[in-house]
């Protein structure tokens, strides 16, 4: 049951004391390792399609606009045909759109591929979090979510290295770097590839096929039916989750998106040093995540939010501030993909998730346009020239969007430990339902709702027999 105006609290103490956390790492097999750029080209893109800042930031919008529709749609595909080959095809599919992005020739085009490649974006997120997290034993998952969490830092690290390395060493510019974005996803699919299927879904996939659920149409009918039923009665931690997700990527897209253009328009700095000062902070947010998320273990997940929402407020300089505030901004998200992962109904732990990133996503897709206008309605000076004042712009939003994400953490509820890699698949029947879960043995227990159905049943039967009996008598009788 979800409970919400939990108070804050550290986790229970384990019944049996834990290992070490380096002996947990070297539990992890091999196999389980492995599973586990328009921002930087803002000014060079306003330049391509001679289009204001304003027009430009239309691209980010509208890549998180249509991310909720690919989490839908893989998510979806994940929870009910498995984790592998639904996020092979998810990443081939972004590996053609970054080619083709840099191919367009009009800002119309340039649109149109952005929009689509939101689609293939918004399944990665959710496929690759249950992947991962699912299949490491429980102790490492805050740890391995705060890794997991700043592969999106590391991604932004290598495209800021790339932008300024690569891009002004080559005729073709701020192409390049959507190529090598293309490249480097066709690698991630061969990987994955390579890998097996997460072998949690496995086990779920022969406990549905145990219970006589085999044929690939009942196993859809019984998807859509368990899905019917936890909307319906998880549809409060749905609005809740999404809420939280609003408030976290504004927090990220507002302290991210419009970054390198402050430091070049407001603040009158060269491509190549805001380039710099967007790595330092990436560096920060790398570093953020992995202890944020290793900490979580200790101090549960709201809390450990709690305090790094806390230290984006503690930044200063322009450097430093970036370090400081993707310290505390990724921090705080490093416990994001465990904290979902743990709340979410456990058969829908790739589609909730997911989905409820994108979504808020979606709602926060206008904080890279919502930073422009209000560069162009609130001025400053830069050597006698009036210029956008994007510093006082994006205080003005992280303040409010960090005391949002605070209030939404607080009032929230924890399901912290959770151990739903031992839950049965959206495919089985009652495997829906919160308490389907399957024991050590390999024990399938009946979920609260099916033996409420077969209470029902055995009632109705039992009414049936006492109507029976008395006319069976009376026929005797009167006989």
């Amino acid at each position: 049951m979800t409970i919400f105006f939990a108070p804050l609290r550290l986790p229970p103490a384990p019944t049996e004391r834990p290992a070490s956390l380096w002996t947990q790492l070297l539990t992890v097999t091999p196999l389980q390792w492995p599973t586990s750029g328009v921002s930087l080209s803002v000014t060079a893109l306003g330049e391509q399609f001679k289009k204001p800042t304003t027009s430009i930031t239309q691209a980010i919008t509208l890549t998180l606009l249509f991310r909720s529709v690919g989490a839908v749609l893989f998510g979806v595909f994940s929870d009910r045909f498995g984790r592998k080959w639904p996020l092979v095809f998810n990443l081939l599919l972004v590996a053609v759109l970054e080619l083709g992005a840099g191919f367009v020739q009009t800002f119309p085009q340039f649109l149109a591929l952005r929009s689509l490649f939101g689609i293939g974006m918004g399944g990665i997120w959710g496929l690759a979090a249950s992947t991962a997290l699912e299949n490491l034993p429980v102790g490492l998952r805050g740890l391995a979510s705060g890794v997991l969490q700043q592969g999106y830092a590391v991604g932004y690290l290598l495209a800021a290295v790339i932008s300024l390395q690569l891009v002004p060493a080559v005729p073709v510019g701020w192409r390049a770097l959507f190529w090598t974005a293309s490249g480097i996803s066709v690698f991630g699919a061969f990987l994955r590839a390579c890998l097996p299927e997460s072998a949690v879904f496995v086990q779920a996939r022969l406990a549905a096929e145990q219970h006589g659920v085999v044929s690939e149409a009942q196993k859809t009918r019984v998807f859509l039916r368990e899905t019917r039923a936890m909307l319906k009665k998880h549809w409060l931690l749905c609005v809740y989750a999404v809420l939280l997700m609003t408030g976290f990527n504004f927090l990220s897209h507002g302290s991210q998106d419009l970054y390198p253009t402050y430091m070049q328009k407001t603040k009158g700095f060269s491509a190549h040093t805001a380039t710099i000062a967007t790595i330092i902070g990436n560096c920060g947010a790398i570093a953020g995540g992995g202890f944020a998320g290793w900490i979580s273990q200790f101090l549960g997940r709201r809390i450990t939010i709690v305090v790094f929402v806390l230290i984006t407020a503690s930044f200063s300089g322009l450097a430093a501030g970036a370090f400081c505030i993707q310290f505390g901004v990724q921090g705080a998200w490093g416990v994001i993909p465990i904290h979902l992962a743990e709340m979410a109904p456990p058969a829908f732990r790739a589609t909730f998730p997911g989905v409820a990133y994108q979504l808020g996503n979606m709602v926060s897709s206008a904080s890279a346009q919502i930073e422009a206008t209000g560069g162009n309605n609130l001025k400053t000076t830069l050597k006698g020239v009036v210029v956008p004042d994007y510093a006082k712009v994006q205080g003005i939003l992280l303040g409010v969007v960090s005391a949002l994400v605070l209030f939404i953490t607080i009032i929230g509820p924890e399901n912290h430990g959770s151990h739903f890699e031992k839950h049965r698949a959206a495919f089985d029947e009652g495997g829906g339902d919160d308490d389907a879960w399957i024991d050590d043995e390999g024990i399938h227990h009946e979920t609260g709702r099916a033996e409420r159905d077969r209470d029902m049943e055995e009632k109705g039967s039992e009414e049936r027999s006492s109507t029976e009996k008395p006319a069976r008598e009376t026929d005797a009788v009167t006989a």
